[in-house]
């Protein structure tokens, strides 16, 4: 069975994260997708957490490789005008173009979606921004931690009352703004098969951040207040309350209404708290949680997390255990569900990635190669769009091309 997008030719002007994510996607799904990067490679190369291997064992950019597997590359300096006339000719050859680049620096390049869509039609024009492609701040750069986080009122939210804004890992934001954008293309393209016509589709870092706390901004968008904080003492009732093991893990768990209430207090091995008046409803739950908690510590205490396991499933009490990423990597459920592909690299030899979060029945996404090195494929990717074998070494000579 062939890809899903078998026909589609992506060109990506993306680097980091959030727009070469859709495009590691589009070719797991069988997209043919041509990589643009500067002379020197996309930023993102070598600049995150590079795993600890064994002496002698060879090294390569696993973070890289997630977000940019499976594509091809093509090193144009787009500072050259003739750099930014090629790709405006090669945008001629593919169905969509995905970029983060600025607006301001895109119609610099010739490249903006208005340029671009008088000359090509039928192009998909895919564009991630971090405020926006217009008003005054459409030019400002921004990072998943600025826009996402920090912009998108996402640090306000999270951590202990009157303690500093939290910090948050790579790409968090970055990743959803990547499906986010992904399925703006997808729908695109089911349009353009309608109509011939392309369109642009656009995301920005602040608004997918809006969208993920869409619960809370539900009743912002009314009322314009800011939800409290509440430290741990103060969520047990109706839910998100984390106890600690006797082995030092975490477990968190929901207690959102009576009966699961009942069935915890029962899988406690602690009826009595069921009747003690302290405790009753979820209002008096939380009017005495200070007390509640530290009897409820206690007990978890006294177990490890692996004992806790077959009381709490027993009485149907929704929880998990706090896993630590080797515990996401070796959770049996994952491997069931085939999370990690394996992907083999011409020096670094064979190790695992991360699947798209979501899968085909009958067209099933396959990464079928990491990410390339720089300008790995420019003379073939050039020579099959159509640009002469002597055009290719004056553009070398020239500087263009990498």
């Amino acid at each position: 069975m062939t890809g899903a997008l078998d026909d589609i030719t992506v060109l990506e002007l993306a680097n980091w994260v959030a727009g070469p994510s859709a495009g590691a996607i589009l070719a797991d799904m069988g997209a043919n997708v041509i990589k643009v990067e500067p002379l020197g490679g996309d930023s993102m190369r070598g600049k995150l957490r590079q795993p600890v291997l064994p002496d002698g064992a060879p090294r390569t950019d696993f973070p890289f490789h997630l977000d940019n597997r499976g594509k091809r590359s093509l090193a144009i300096d787009l500072n050259d005008p003739k750099g930014g006339g090629l790709v405006r000719e090669l945008a001629g050859k593919a169905d969509v173009l995905i970029t983060n680049l600025l607006p301001g620096r895109l119609a610099r390049f010739g490249l903006a979606a208005e340029q671009l869509r008088t000359e090509h039609p039928a192009l998909i024009y895919a564009l991630v921004t971090g405020y926006g492609s217009t008003g005054d701040d459409a030019d400002r750069i921004a990072f998943d931690l600025t826009a996402f986080f920090g912009r998108g009122a996402i640090m306000s939210l999270i951590g202990e009352p009157g303690e500093p804004p939290p910090a948050f890992r790579p790409g968090q934001g970055d990743h959803p703004t990547g499906l986010a954008l992904l399925s703006g293309i997808l729908a695109a393209l089911r349009v353009r098969d309608r109509t011939g016509q392309g369109q642009v589709v656009e995301t920005a870092l602040i608004r997918t951040a809006a969208w993920t706390i869409g619960c809370d901004m539900a009743a912002a968008l009314v009322d314009e207040q800011q939800p409290n904080k509440r430290a741990r003492h103060q969520a047990f009732s109706p839910m998100n309350t984390r106890f600690q093991c006797a082995d030092g893990a975490w477990i968190n768990l929901s207690t959102f209404n009576q009966g699961l209430w009942d069935r915890f207090c029962t899988a406690l091995d602690r009826p009595d708290l069921i009747d003690d008046e302290r405790f009753a409803t979820p209002a008096d739950r939380f009017a005495n949680n200070v007390e509640l908690i530290a009897i409820i510590d206690e007990v978890f205490a006294s177990r490890t997390a692996e004992e806790w396991a077959g009381p709490l499933d027993s009485t149907g009490i929704i929880w998990a255990k706090v896993a630590e990423l080797p515990d996401l990597v070796n959770d049996p459920q994952a491997a069931e569900m085939a999370m990690y592909p394996e992907v083999t690299h011409p020096v670094a030899g064979t190790f695992r990635t991360l699947a798209a979060p979501f899968t085909l029945s009958d067209t099933p996404l396959e990464v079928t190669a990491p990410g390339p090195e720089v300008g790995e494929h420019t003379d073939v990717v050039l020579s099959e769009l159509g640009v002469d074998a002597d055009r290719i070494a004056q553009l070398r000579t020239d500087g263009i091309i990498g």
